[in-house]
């Protein structure tokens, strides 16, 4: 049974505001629970009964309940969503499609399912900032079933189950990194990377992988950004470049960024070849892939190729770039974020601190 209360509250400015609580019950127990404010109580008492109309009678509101993994699929074939989902989001959402708890109704889904498939997960071997991933995303695609698929799906249930989840140590945020390559690991990098220029299989590509890792490294680069980048947009003159649709919580298209090419990075770009639009015309997976292979065979371990990003921004702390400078060169918005994520200082390197 469904129902509903409104209650009032003043705000600082003297306005009012009417919050509508509508909670839904069976043999005594609260099955759902929802909330929404508004400026005047007759709006609020409006959509009250309204939405406990739907509720109570959810094949009047044209609203029907599928399985998560139907759900799933239509998120994954509307290509407004999918072609705009970033690549770890997909990987997550491909598996929850193969989870039990794709089994469960979208409606329909409770703390306890979501407490399940966490232990499923973490009896997998999976850790808590992975496990993470999972219920984030699946709250996401759930989100936008009633507007886009106009499909039931209960995720407001997520405002009460993620504080248990973490309670119960089911899943967690993941740890700050602090990994940076040192002197040596990096000159026999190199030297690996040089080997492995010289050798193409079957008349593959040649990838200049040294000259791709340095660059990333004085530029901050994310290795997609590298990839992307056009001939058309340096600036030769204030040897800077445009980087298209850096990455951007807030905005994922559109937010295009002047970058001053610091260091040797001007000239690392100006020495490839002019041959088309791109100015490291090379798939971004196969030079992470090839980073990956030499640093495995090196045996240096716990360096991932984001990690490069950390060691240039932390190198232009060191040589005594202010916070928004450095902002400038890595495209970070929230400067929070820039000092506490993207810097790990070497102690004896602030000898060098340019005066």
């Amino acid at each position: 049974m469904a129902s509903f209360s409104i209650k009032k509250r003043t705000l600082k400015s003297g306005e009012s505001r009417f919050t509508v609580d509508i909670v839904v019950k069976k043999n005594s127990a609260i099955i759902h629970r929802e909330s929404k404010t508004f400026r005047k109580k007759e709006l609020a008492r409006t959509y009250a009964n309204k939405r406990v109309l739907e509720l109570e009678n959810p094949d009047e509101s044209g609203q029907k309940s599928v399985p998560l993994c139907v759900l799933l699929d239509k998120f994954m074939e509307e290509p407004d969503l999918w072609d705009k989902t970033g690549r770890t989001k997909q990987y997550v959402i491909k598996l929850l499609r193969d989870c039990d708890i794709s089994k469960v109704e979208s409606d329909k889904l409770r703390t306890s399912d979501l407490i399940q498939h966490c232990k499923n997960r973490k009896g997998g071997g999976a850790g808590g900032a992975t496990v993470y991933h999972d219920v984030a995303y699946l709250r996401s695609v759930m989100k936008k079933a009633k507007p886009v698929f106009n499909i039931a799906a209960n995720f407001q249930i997520f405002d009460e189950a993620v504080p248990v989840l973490i309670d119960m140590g089911l899943i967690g945020k993941s740890q700050k990194r602090t990994r940076r390559p040192t002197s040596e690991e990096l000159k026999r990098l190199k030297l690996g990377l040089e080997q492995r220029e010289s050798f193409r299989p079957n008349g593959k590509t040649r990838i200049p992988f040294t000259d791709i890792l340095e660059f990333s490294i004085l530029t901050c680069m994310r290795i997609g950004e590298v990839c992307k980048l056009r001939w058309e947009d340096l600036n030769q003159e204030h040897k800077t470049i445009l980087v298209r649709d850096r990455k951007d919580p807030r905005k994922k298209e559109g937010n295009h960024m002047i970058v001053p090419l610091l260091g040797e990075s001007f000239e690392i770009a100006l020495k490839q070849p002019n041959k088309g639009e791109l100015i490291f015309p090379y798939n971004s997976r196969s030079v992470s892939a090839g980073f990956q292979r030499v640093r495995n065979e090196l045996g240096v371990e716990d360096l991932r190729y984001h990690d490069l990003r950390r060691e240039g921004a932390s190198r232009l702390f060191e040589k005594g770039y202010s916070i928004e400078e450095v902002a400038q060169v890595t495209g970070h918005r929230n400067l929070n974020i820039l000092w506490q994520v993207y810097t790990q200082l070497f102690p004896h390197k602030l000898h060098r601190k340019k005066q």
